[in-house]
Protein backbone atom coordinates (compact mmCIF):
# COMPACT_ATOMS: atom_id res chain seq x y z
CA UNK A 1 0.00 0.00 0.00
CA UNK A 2 1.12 3.53 -0.63
CA UNK A 3 1.45 5.78 2.44
CA UNK A 4 -1.95 6.83 3.73
CA UNK A 5 -4.12 7.19 6.78
CA UNK A 6 -5.03 3.73 7.97
CA UNK A 7 -5.87 4.77 11.54
CA UNK A 8 -9.49 3.68 11.62
CA UNK A 9 -12.18 4.06 12.68
CA UNK A 10 -12.27 7.80 13.24
CA UNK A 11 -14.80 9.75 15.29
CA UNK A 12 -17.67 11.39 13.46
CA UNK A 13 -18.35 14.90 14.71
CA UNK A 14 -20.26 17.95 13.60
CA UNK A 15 -18.27 21.12 14.20
CA UNK A 16 -20.37 24.24 14.56
CA UNK A 17 -18.90 27.69 14.04
CA UNK A 18 -19.82 31.33 13.53
CA UNK A 19 -20.80 34.16 15.87
CA UNK A 20 -24.23 35.18 14.56
CA UNK A 21 -27.15 33.16 13.16
CA UNK A 22 -26.46 34.39 9.62
CA UNK A 23 -22.87 33.12 9.91
CA UNK A 24 -23.56 29.84 11.76
CA UNK A 25 -22.42 26.72 9.94
CA UNK A 26 -21.92 23.02 10.55
CA UNK A 27 -19.02 21.11 9.04
CA UNK A 28 -18.72 17.34 9.35
CA UNK A 29 -15.21 16.34 10.45
CA UNK A 30 -13.46 12.97 10.68
CA UNK A 31 -9.96 14.40 11.23
CA UNK A 32 -10.49 15.18 14.90
CA UNK A 33 -8.79 14.02 18.06
CA UNK A 34 -7.25 14.51 21.47
CA UNK A 35 -3.94 16.36 21.91
CA UNK A 36 -3.39 16.94 25.62
CA UNK A 37 -4.91 16.25 29.06
CA UNK A 38 -3.73 19.32 30.96
CA UNK A 39 -4.68 21.73 29.62
CA UNK A 40 -7.39 19.73 27.84
CA UNK A 41 -6.74 20.18 24.11
CA UNK A 42 -8.04 18.72 20.88
CA UNK A 43 -7.77 19.39 17.17
CA UNK A 44 -9.77 19.44 13.98
CA UNK A 45 -8.25 19.45 10.52
CA UNK A 46 -10.03 21.36 7.76
CA UNK A 47 -9.35 21.91 4.07
CA UNK A 48 -8.76 25.62 3.35
CA UNK A 49 -11.31 25.56 0.49
CA UNK A 50 -14.21 24.60 2.81
CA UNK A 51 -16.89 27.22 3.54
CA UNK A 52 -16.25 26.97 7.31
CA UNK A 53 -12.50 27.51 7.01
CA UNK A 54 -12.49 31.35 6.92
CA UNK A 55 -15.10 31.42 9.71
CA UNK A 56 -12.89 29.20 11.89
CA UNK A 57 -9.79 31.19 10.99
CA UNK A 58 -11.38 34.56 11.79
CA UNK A 59 -13.42 33.61 14.87
CA UNK A 60 -10.82 31.29 16.43
CA UNK A 61 -13.45 29.15 18.18
CA UNK A 62 -15.80 26.26 17.48
CA UNK A 63 -17.88 23.55 19.12
CA UNK A 64 -17.32 19.85 18.57
CA UNK A 65 -20.71 18.12 18.70
CA UNK A 66 -20.59 14.33 19.06
CA UNK A 67 -22.82 12.30 16.75
CA UNK A 68 -25.30 9.66 17.90
CA UNK A 69 -26.99 7.04 15.73
CA UNK A 70 -30.04 9.30 15.57
CA UNK A 71 -27.97 12.15 14.09
CA UNK A 72 -26.13 10.12 11.43
CA UNK A 73 -28.32 11.02 8.45
CA UNK A 74 -28.30 14.74 9.27
CA UNK A 75 -24.54 14.59 9.87
CA UNK A 76 -23.99 12.96 6.48
CA UNK A 77 -26.19 15.60 4.85
CA UNK A 78 -24.07 18.35 6.44
CA UNK A 79 -20.97 16.60 5.10
CA UNK A 80 -22.11 16.54 1.47
CA UNK A 81 -23.70 20.00 1.31
CA UNK A 82 -21.87 23.32 1.47
CA UNK A 83 -22.77 26.03 3.95
CA UNK A 84 -22.17 28.47 1.08
CA UNK A 85 -25.43 27.22 -0.48
CA UNK A 86 -27.45 25.99 2.50
CA UNK A 87 -28.28 27.07 6.02
CA UNK A 88 -27.55 23.69 7.56
CA UNK A 89 -29.38 24.37 10.82
CA UNK A 90 -32.59 25.19 8.93
CA UNK A 91 -32.23 22.42 6.35
CA UNK A 92 -31.57 19.68 8.93
CA UNK A 93 -33.84 20.94 11.69
CA UNK A 94 -30.90 21.01 14.11
CA UNK A 95 -31.15 23.58 16.89
CA UNK A 96 -28.36 26.11 17.56
CA UNK A 97 -28.03 26.98 21.26
CA UNK A 98 -25.69 29.27 23.15
CA UNK A 99 -22.79 27.69 25.01
CA UNK A 100 -21.25 28.94 28.22
CA UNK A 101 -17.92 30.22 26.82
CA UNK A 102 -17.66 30.54 23.03
CA UNK A 103 -19.95 32.42 20.67
CA UNK A 104 -20.15 29.52 18.21
CA UNK A 105 -23.43 27.65 18.62
CA UNK A 106 -23.77 24.21 20.16
CA UNK A 107 -26.09 21.69 18.51
CA UNK A 108 -28.89 20.99 21.00
CA UNK A 109 -29.59 17.49 19.64
CA UNK A 110 -25.98 16.34 20.12
CA UNK A 111 -25.42 14.21 23.25
CA UNK A 112 -22.09 15.95 24.02
CA UNK A 113 -20.89 19.45 23.07
CA UNK A 114 -17.25 20.53 23.49
CA UNK A 115 -16.56 24.27 23.42
CA UNK A 116 -13.12 25.06 21.99
CA UNK A 117 -10.87 28.10 21.54
CA UNK A 118 -8.17 27.89 18.86
CA UNK A 119 -4.60 28.25 20.14
CA UNK A 120 -2.71 27.57 16.91
CA UNK A 121 -3.36 26.79 13.24
CA UNK A 122 -0.79 24.58 11.53
CA UNK A 123 -0.77 24.20 7.72
CA UNK A 124 -0.14 20.53 6.95
CA UNK A 125 -0.84 20.02 3.24
CA UNK A 126 -4.39 19.28 2.12
CA UNK A 127 -5.66 20.27 5.60
CA UNK A 128 -4.80 22.84 8.24
CA UNK A 129 -4.91 21.67 11.85
CA UNK A 130 -6.76 23.87 14.32
CA UNK A 131 -5.28 23.09 17.74
CA UNK A 132 -7.72 24.18 20.43
CA UNK A 133 -8.12 24.30 24.18
CA UNK A 134 -11.32 22.75 25.51
CA UNK A 135 -13.07 25.44 27.54
CA UNK A 136 -16.30 23.64 28.51
CA UNK A 137 -18.07 20.32 28.00
CA UNK A 138 -21.83 19.82 28.07
CA UNK A 139 -23.54 16.41 28.13
CA UNK A 140 -27.14 15.29 28.03
CA UNK A 141 -28.53 14.37 31.45
CA UNK A 142 -29.52 10.91 30.16
CA UNK A 143 -25.82 9.98 30.04
CA UNK A 144 -25.42 10.20 33.82
CA UNK A 145 -26.22 7.58 36.44
CA UNK A 146 -28.84 9.10 38.73
CA UNK A 147 -27.43 7.35 41.82
CA UNK A 148 -23.66 7.74 41.38
CA UNK A 149 -23.45 10.69 39.00
CA UNK A 150 -21.06 8.68 36.81
CA UNK A 151 -21.11 9.48 33.10
CA UNK A 152 -21.93 6.58 30.76
CA UNK A 153 -20.84 7.80 27.33
CA UNK A 154 -21.87 4.46 25.82
CA UNK A 155 -25.50 5.56 26.33
CA UNK A 156 -24.92 8.21 23.66
CA UNK A 157 -24.81 5.56 20.90
CA UNK A 158 -21.89 7.32 19.22
CA UNK A 159 -20.93 6.75 15.59
CA UNK A 160 -17.54 6.18 13.98
CA UNK A 161 -16.40 6.38 10.34
CA UNK A 162 -14.23 3.98 8.38
CA UNK A 163 -13.55 3.65 4.67
CA UNK A 164 -16.65 5.55 3.55
CA UNK A 165 -19.09 3.98 6.03
CA UNK A 166 -20.64 4.90 9.36
CA UNK A 167 -20.56 2.38 12.22
CA UNK A 168 -22.08 1.99 15.65
CA UNK A 169 -19.54 1.63 18.39
CA UNK A 170 -19.45 -1.99 19.57
CA UNK A 171 -19.99 -3.77 22.82
CA UNK A 172 -17.61 -3.41 25.76
CA UNK A 173 -14.82 -6.01 25.63
CA UNK A 174 -12.78 -4.82 28.60
CA UNK A 175 -11.90 -1.78 30.66
CA UNK A 176 -8.67 0.05 31.31
CA UNK A 177 -6.41 -2.18 33.41
CA UNK A 178 -8.51 -5.33 33.09
CA UNK A 179 -5.50 -7.32 31.85
CA UNK A 180 -3.67 -6.91 35.16
CA UNK A 181 -6.57 -6.97 37.63
CA UNK A 182 -6.59 -9.63 40.29
CA UNK A 183 -9.07 -12.31 39.47
CA UNK A 184 -11.72 -12.91 42.12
Amino acid sequence: LKPGNMLNPTPVVMVSCGETPDEYNIITIAWCGTLCSDPPMCYISVRPNRHSYPILKERQEFVINLVSNELTERTDWCGVRSGAKYNKFIETGLTPIRGSVVKAPMIHESPVNIECVVKQVIPLGTHDMFMAEIMAVHADESLFDKKTGAMHLERANLVSYSNGHYYNLGKIIGKFGFSVERKK
